[in-house]
């Protein structure tokens, strides 16, 4: 059985991901991801104070759960140090620029990281499917989205990509537990329901991407995903993995000459006081 951690190779196909896999239980759950959230923000912290960079990209499917790993990665963090980019359509002026160009916009400063929910794969996902561009436009992406993500590792970005791979069964499912809640309503477009006529495309794009996106310098990654649980502990062991590797995630220390200026002051004015 393949691990989430293992990048997509030649020949990974998504029919080779189990995604009914399963934690035992709540407690089980509860403690595998407060160990990972502590591990993922002595991570931030190693970033912030190295001024290092990273970018972890989540696509999938609608009802893919992308949310839900993206809160459970950030609740640990400082909101300083990460910014979270939520990509929907091109804005007018968007249109008229190369696809690739709002996201270098969005690209991490010193020693912060960048979450995109959802990418510029969205050039060989919804736009090709939909025909929101050409042919000889899509199929020309491949190869400049790797140039793009080459670019990044070649200037020390990490870029940490997360495909969680639901059933079309349990789409279905959650679709109509959106349907039927109030509060989960809001998330319904009319892009959800043509998007779930188009499943077998999707999923044909889907492949084709991890066929000649998944790099050695970026690599794929893919979350069994029908299993919430599992797919939170899953998607967190893979970025902080990633992100650790190479990297002192040890708790840094105050330096011992500003430690003891920072003594002193606070006996001075507890003395004062």
């Amino acid at each position: 059985m393949r691990a989430s951690i293992d990048p997509v190779g030649d020949g990974v196909q998504l029919s080779d991901i189990d995604p009914d896999r399963a934690l035992r239980d709540k407690d089980e759950y509860k403690h595998l991801l407060g160990k990972l959230q502590e591990k993922m923000l002595q991570i931030q912290l190693a970033y912030y104070t190295q001024g290092r960079r990273a970018v972890i990209v989540l696509e999938g499917a609608d009802c893919a759960g992308k949310g839900g790993i993206i809160r459970r990665l950030t609740q640990p963090l400082d909101v300083r140090g990460v910014q979270v980019w939520p990509v929907g359509a091109p804005s007018e002026e968007e249109l008229r620029q190369h696809y690739l160009q709002r996201f270098w916009q969005r690209l991490p400063s010193s020693g912060s990281i960048a979450i995109f929910d959802r990418s510029w794969y969205g050039r060989v996902l919804v736009e090709r499917i939909e025909g929101y561009c050409s042919k000889s436009a899509w199929q020309r992406a491949y190869a400049e989205i790797n140039d793009f993500e080459r670019m990044l590792h070649d200037d020390g970005v990490p870029v940490v990509k997360l495909l969680p791979v639901i059933s079309k069964t349990e789409q279905m499912r959650r679709f109509e537990e959106r349907l039927r809640n109030p509060r989960k309503q809001w998330k319904i477009t009319s892009e959800d329901i043509r998007n779930w006529h188009h499943w077998d495309d999707y999923q044909q794009a889907f492949q084709e991407m991890l066929d000649k996106t998944s790099t050695d310098f970026a690599p794929w990654h893919l979350i069994p995903g029908n299993r919430k649980w599992f797919a939170r502990v899953e998607a967190l062991k893979v970025v902080t993995e990633v992100l650790a590797r190479g990297v002192d995630i040890s708790v840094p220390l105050l330096e011992p000459e500003l430690m003891q200026e920072a003594l002193e002051m606070l006996r001075r004015e507890l003395k004062d006081s």
